[in-house]
């Protein structure tokens, strides 16, 4: 069955079209079979496209579909973010608040879970080892404004950089996926993460 969603996609450049009926249907595809299982050629007939048009339009093939949902996933979760931030009283908060919404936006997105499921993980690993850079950079792009915003406050040490907080964070939200702790974070992470990032009032 075909997954485009052609509300999403009037206006676009036709080639833009393309690739995001490609990636519907990726997304799509994950959840139904699961990472692993999904063929380019799943992709292709879920999209209503050939196998040579997926190829035309993600040269890397199925890592590089991964990694355009992985991208989209986290521009929607970006987003979100972003509104927080500009709402959040405190950098403390905005820390904790942020790490733990994190946390639930990738558990609780089926599309996202179905990358992170077992079987996904060591596709999705070798997609995103790939694309590293572009998900760093993307997530320093988001924050920078409130970052910055908040050094010159006063309120982040000023002997670190966006790039950096953004891996240290990443690094944090992925430990807390992969070993989810019993009791409520929040406190763990303002007693142990806050103060790596946020100067000491």
């Amino acid at each position: 069955m075909a997954c485009v969603r052609p509300g999403n996609l009037r206006g676009m450049p036709q080639a833009s079209q393309v690739r995001q009926r490609i990636v519907n249907a990726a997304e799509e595809c994950f959840a139904r079979y699961g990472v692993a299982k999904t063929t380019v050629e799943d992709i292709a007939a879920s999209a209503g496209l050939s196998r040579a048009t997926v190829y035309r339009s993600f040269a890397g093939g199925r890592d590089e579909v991964i990694l355009a949902v992985v991208l989209r996933d986290l521009r929607r979760f970006l987003d979100r973010l972003s509104e927080r931030l500009r709402h959040e009283r405190s950098v403390p908060d905005a820390i904790v608040e942020g790490v733990v919404d994190a946390v639930a936006f990738i558990r609780g997105e089926p599309h996202v879970a179905a990358l992170l499921a077992p079987d996904a993980a060591g596709h999705t690993q070798a997609a995103v080892v790939g694309g590293a850079e572009r998900l760093l950079h993307l997530c320093s792009d988001y924050v920078r404004p409130h970052f910055d915003a908040a050094q010159r406050a006063g309120t982040l040490r000023a002997d670190i950089t966006v790039e950096g907080a953004v891996e240290f964070l990443f690094r944090i939200i992925s430990s807390m996926i992969v070993m989810p702790r019993e009791d409520e974070p929040r406190e763990f992470l303002r007693t142990y993460v806050v103060p790596a990032l946020a100067e000491s009032s």
